[in-house]
């Protein structure tokens, strides 16, 4: 991770420490780099896609500002998804993309996530690149004059284009089937339910009003009991729950119990195998996946890789090893035949595409799956890395350890996207989990690092 730039862009709190500035002198340098080597009279093309945020307009005047007056064509997708931003990059000859977003953030937060041509996320030599060039460590970079300055282009039909390519990747009608949708008041909050409809399913849609400061209350994929009750009190066969940016997905199945992104993993990899198509007979997991995923893959014969917790780093082992599913818990999943990032609205697709070529219901599907007690907490602190790396800190993770032994784990990890250190303790029991969490939370605020 660079210094601006963590596992999903760079985040912050709106003006703060993510200001308009940083977002100019991004568009400046973007606008910049892909145009420098064009032949004359030719422009590079960046689309810009942006979340429900209060400040997501802010930060995209600022960041075509910048691209046009490098010399950028600024594309503006306006209000979409992250996957549709890095659809549009990889399918429609786009130089890079632009994706305005903190994802499952509170809305005083944002973000600027990149996309190159190919639809994945940034590289991290171009990103050193941009934090060069913020800091000023990298000399000026001349403006465009005259003819040769950049335009916007409103380019919603490229959102449209988007939702005609989820529309066409599904096997079977959706008609006759109740399906509840939680928007969470963020970038999926027309998509969504356009799909579903187009599809012929009866949908039922919540926080799907988006004010500029409600995406993520207490709603989305983050706080999923609203979906829950929906469900439950509507008799739907299936509910699905989106992130801000909607590239992540939880889903609700017909009794109300929510099916985290292990559980979805575990259903389409069976999926594949049952028809011979899961590539090297892997799953791509992190290490925050619950150990009863990996005890019902054993069961199935599927066998699985772990990676660092980020998308980014699932997407880089399934690229390089050619694995078609991979993803998260939190519901980050990646389906690489499809998309190259996650994709929360794909990933609902895929989960109806399995229960009605099967003809089973969601619960059926995930019952294979036992769930251990797993705790999560997380602590806001003044450095990460210090906090993670105290002598008293690792004193305590490591006794931890010892006394869980091979019936448990313990992980502590820095946020990637928040000044936050996360503390997680799988046990036998959850009284067990909340005691070794606190354990070291506690040792984490009593050496000052709890940000006040």
């Amino acid at each position: 991770m660079g210094k601006y730039f963590g596992t999903d862009g760079f985040r912050g709190e709106a003006n703060k420490n993510l200001t308009a500035e940083h977002a100019y002198k991004i568009g400046r340098f973007l606008g910049w780099y892909y145009g420098r080597n064009k032949e004359e009279g030719e422009k590079c093309k960046i689309v810009i896609g942006k979340d429900t945020r209060l400040s997501s307009y802010m930060f995209e005047y600022a960041l075509v500002s910048g691209l046009t007056a490098s010399g950028a064509e600024a594309y503006l997708l306006h209000v979409t998804t992250t996957p549709s931003v890095s659809y549009v990059a990889r399918t429609e000859d786009f130089d890079c993309g632009i994706m305005i977003s903190a994802s499952h953030n509170p809305y005083y937060d944002n973000g600027i996530k990149l996309i190159n041509s190919n639809g994945e996320k940034m590289d991290e030599e171009t990103i050193l690149k941009i934090e060069a060039y913020i800091d000023g460590l990298s000399g000026e970079i001349p403006f465009a004059t005259r003819e040769n300055i950049g335009r916007t282009v409103d380019y919603a039909m490229g959102r449209n284009r988007y939702i005609g390519y989820l529309i066409s990747l599904a096997t079977r009608s959706y008609k006759n089937k109740k399906v509840g949708l939680d928007c969470a008041n963020g970038s999926a909050w027309m998509i969504a339910k356009s799909v579903f409809d187009a599809l012929g399913a009866k949908t039922y849609v919540i926080n799907n009003e988006p004010d500029g400061t409600n995406i993520n209350t207490n709603c989305g994929s983050t706080h999923i009991e609203g979906l829950q009750k929906l469900v439950k009190e509507k008799g739907l066969d299936v509910g699905f729950a989106f992130d801000g940016d909607a590239d992540r997905c939880l889903c609700v199945d017909e009794n109300g119990n929510v099916v985290n992104g292990d559980m979805i993993i575990y259903i389409y990899g069976c999926y594949l195998k049952e028809r011979g198509k899961l590539a090297g007979n892997k799953v791509v997991t992190t290490v925050m996946s619950n150990f009863g995923l990996y005890k019902a893959l054993d069961e199935a014969g599927i066998e699985y890789e772990k990676t660092a917790v980020g998308d980014k780093y699932v997407y880089e082992n399934m690229s390089a090893n050619g694995y078609r599913v991979g993803g998260e818990q939190s519901g980050h999943i990646i389906f690489r035949k499809y998309a190259t990032t996650g994709d929360g609205i794909l990933t609902a697709i895929k989960m109806m595409e399995v229960m009605l070529e099967k003809k089973k219901t969601l619960a059926e599907l995930a019952a294979p799956v036992p769930v251990y007690p797993q705790v999560l907490k997380n602590i806001r602190v003044t450095d990460k890395a210090a906090a993670q790396n105290d002598p008293d800190v690792q004193a305590a993770v490591k006794a931890v350890g010892e006394k869980l032994g091979a019936d448990g784990r313990i992980l502590v990890r820095e946020s990637g996207t928040e000044p936050v250190v996360r503390v997680m303790v799988e046990a036998g029991e959850e009284a067990l989990c909340e005691k070794y969490v606190d354990e070291v939370i506690d040792v984490i605020v009593k050496k000052g690092y709890r940000e006040d």
